[in-house]
């Protein structure tokens, strides 16, 4: 077997040079990190806005750059010992996440704006392409609001079946090239576990179901993107879903339709019949039952063959497409696409009418990319890693009763509910620098992966994709970042973490807020 030096670079100007193994002159990496790290402080840049003091600007700098870097998930320690900060400056980064000196609102919004202006987005008939999904996340901690007992639907056998945790909802948007699709996270909230919380701020969007508030946010994305289709798992279709939905539709001028999946023992219903109908009562809503699946046998001569690109391959699909009435007391015409692909069969299902079958099963199969960057936040830039609590939170009862009010309906004190509130932007605040440190990696890998024969060092004998992934772009910035500070003196982004690694022991800028 030929081996590899992974720490070679070859040049990237002549292929009879990368045989030969020549390394790659200094002024050509010095002159992309330039560039690189010049588009990491404009895009940060943009949300200086959402700050009412610039010493609040500067943490929220040094927390995206190492959390865009940082090569373990120890807390705010991790960031101190990667960007080589002053150790006083610990109190200060946890201290930022609970300032009065921004909101999570307007972080959501310039970081939409930001994507919509820097990301390349795929579009579909000429609507974006988001993609949401709830994540769970184990959690023991008895004093951190939002925590409650919740049941995992999963194969994996390395996941409990219950656990105690966070349920959050994300919205992503579909962006990147052929060659390679990421789903950029825009925002994730807690949904379930602090309907009271909310309630002491009369936030009346985020009391209602996890299904309902998934429906909610991806709107709120639409409104910047425009247009839009929503990518849903088949646990999304359901008839509060599809009434809010038609309700947002209808008051709005953006447009949103979701495509989703069904249960492989959902029924549907024929439309009534035209004839009007002879004597007294209520014209009839629905026609026949329809059960889906038996439509695989009874209909199988109906299936058209055609050649689909999903999860980056050509496949050739089977597929029946068919529109009829869904949903008890709903009865809202919905495009049903029945497939068949090998053994596996799948219902498909859209609200939008118009759309074509094979576009609803190549969109569908972009879904999956939420899941990717689920394991992305995880396990590369530990997205989830935080530890927020408060004194003023009633402890976690493992066993409480269906019938039993919760403690938090106990908490009558406004110093104590603002504390506890104050804790649950902290926990909010923290994943949503995540979702910015992690979109930023999938942009730089979109943008740079052509541009950077550095990149490809993470693998053994050739690269899997033209486009690298996020956990490599990390581990470049990683082992080059101090470097392109030392060749980019001037930009804001430099002077920020610079400043705070010469802290001296008597500086005031030490506060966060």
């Amino acid at each position: 077997m030929q081996s590899y030096d992974i720490l070679m670079v070859r040049t990237p100007e002549r292929r009879s040079d990368r045989r030969k193994g020549y390394v790659a002159s200094l002024p050509y990496f010095d002159a992309i990190d330039h560039t690189m790290l010049k588009f990491i402080d404009s895009i940060l840049h943009h949300f200086r806005s959402c700050f009412s003091r610039s010493a609040t600007y500067h943490w929220f700098v040094v927390i995206i750059v190492g959390f865009m870097l940082r090569s373990d998930h120890l807390g705010m320690t991790s960031i101190i010992r990667d960007l080589s900060l002053n150790s006083r400056t610990y109190e200060s980064l946890l201290n930022f996440f609970r300032s009065h000196a921004w909101s999570l609102e307007s972080l959501r919004l310039t970081w939409l704006r930001v994507v919509k202006k820097t990301a390349p987005l795929s579009y579909v008939n000429d609507r974006v392409v988001l993609i949401g999904d709830g994540m769970k996340q184990s959690k023991e901690a008895r004093r951190m609001p939002g925590v409650k007992k919740l049941h995992q639907e999963s194969e994996n056998s390395s996941k409990a079946e219950y656990i105690f945790g966070h349920l959050f909802g994300a919205i992503g948007i579909l962006m990147g090239t052929p060659q390679k699709w990421f789903c950029l996270p825009l925002f994730m909230n807690l949904q379930d576990g602090v309907k009271t919380i909310f309630g002491w701020s009369d936030l009346s969007d985020r009391q209602e179901s996890h299904v309902v508030q998934m429906i909610d946010q991806g709107f709120v994305a639409a409104k910047t993107f425009g247009k839009a289709l929503l990518l849903l798992d088949r646990y999304f279709l359901s008839v509060p879903a599809l009434k809010r939905l038609n309700e947002l539709n209808a008051s709005e001028t953006t447009q949103m339709h979701i495509v989703t999946k069904a249960k492989s023992n959902a029924v549907a219903y024929e439309p009534p019949p035209a004839t009007k109908k002879k004597g007294r009562g209520r014209p009839r809503k629905k026609g026949e039952v329809v059960k889906l699946k038996s439509l695989f046998q009874s209909r199988a001569a109906d299936f058209q063959k055609a050649q689909v690109t999903l999860y980056g391959k050509e496949e050739t699909v089977q597929y029946l497409c068919l529109n009829l009435l869904w949903g008890q007391g709903q009865y809202q015409e919905l495009r049903f696409v029945l497939v068949r692909m090998g053994n596996r069969l799948s219902i498909l299902v859209s609200t939008d009418l118009t759309l074509e079958a094979t576009d609803i099963i190549h969109l569908y199969g972009h879904r999956f990319q939420i899941e990717c960057t689920f394991r992305e936040m995880k396990q590369v830039i530990g997205g989830f890693g935080y530890q927020f609590w408060s004194k003023s939170m009633p402890k976690l009862k493992r066993y409480l009763k269906k019938e039993e009010p919760h403690p938090l309906e106990h908490v009558t004190n406004e110093k104590d509910k603002e504390k506890i509130r104050l804790t649950v932007k902290a926990i909010e605040g923290y994943v949503m620098c995540s979702c910015i440190a992690m979109g930023l990696l999938q942009l730089i890998a979109v943008r740079y992966s052509s541009r950077v024969p550095g990149f490809f060092f993470r693998y053994l004998r050739t690269s899997s994709k033209s486009i690298v992934s996020e956990a490599t772009v990390m581990v470049y910035l990683r082992k080059s970042i101090f470097r392109m500070f030392a060749c980019n003196p001037h930009l804001s982004i430099t002077k920020i973490i610079q400043a705070k690694q010469k802290l001296a022991d008597n500086d005031e800028d030490l506060l966060a807020s």
